[in-house]
């Protein structure tokens, strides 16, 4: 009986030292991760490159890990015409599917590449197949609608973030991709009132709420009123204009 205790002891012990152990992985790899993005956005790409490969060192099932080196392959190959580092970044952009088969961000690169480097039909079928395989997905379906509208075909871009929608109305990203196929088809009033449901689902995007002042901005000198619609950043509300219609792209960190 005391034999059992001491075995269950152990093996409690054992099982909290490896969630511990776990846990710091974790925590250095996500260190890791922080710092190579800020590097990466300061144009510093082979110092970001030594800290996403630490990372990856750390916590070798970190998908973050494996996506972060992509890009950063992916970045550097398109611009130095390496085949070599874009190879690798696709077998990176796999490998981090393979941790976590529903990353929006990884596939979005993944297809961004396949496009790149002339291979769009798989880029589609990528995406597609993504979509088929989780019917109540409505991040697979945004995707799906960057590419086809990134190809110039808006009636199908459309037709899948009406489906984003009806999965999940409160899809900031969807909302901002319908903005701007609004925005591209000079329907300004319309796409401001879109980036404001995307801002009010998710205000941390400051570059929205730049391209909703510079729209205010042209419609205001096209004397066009903007639709009826709560500012999300200063709680006013602007007067609807009855007449007016209702209705790399790059991967993030």
């Amino acid at each position: 009986m005391q034999w059992a205790y001491l075995n269950y002891r152990t093996t409690l012990m054992l099982a909290l030292a490896l969630v511990s152990l776990a846990s710091g992985c974790r925590w250095a790899s996500s260190g890791q991760n922080s710092l190579g993005v800020r590097l990466y956005q300061e144009g510093r790409y082979a110092e970001a490159l030594q800290q996403f490969q630490s990372a990856q060192t750390s916590d070798p099932s970190d998908p973050d890990a494996y996506y972060n080196l992509a890009r950063t392959y992916h970045q550097l190959g398109v611009a130095q015409k390496n085949k070599a580092m874009t190879d690798q970044a696709e077998s990176l952009y796999n490998q981090a599917l393979d941790l976590n088969a529903n990353a929006p961000d990884c596939y979005r690169g993944l297809a961004v590449l396949l496009v790149e480097t002339d291979r769009s039909d798989k880029a589609f079928t990528l995406l597609k197949n993504w979509a088929q395989a989780n019917p109540q997905s409505a991040d697979a379906r945004v995707q799906l609608a960057r590419l086809y509208e990134e190809s110039g075909q808006d009636k199908v871009a459309e037709k899948y973030l009406d489906e984003a929608l009806a999965l999940n109305p409160t899809s900031a990203e969807a909302w901002a991709a319908k903005g701007q196929m609004r925005e591209k088809q000079g329907e300004l009033a319309q796409a401001v009132q879109n980036y404001y449901q995307s801002l009010s689902v998710n205000k941390m995007q400051p570059e929205l709420a730049q391209r909703i002042a510079a729209l205010n901005i042209r419609m205001a000198q096209n004397a066009i009123t903007p639709v009826g619609t709560t500012n999300p950043a200063t709680g006013t509300r602007t007067v609807q204009n009855p007449t007016t219609p209702t209705t790399p792209a790059t991967p993030r960190y």
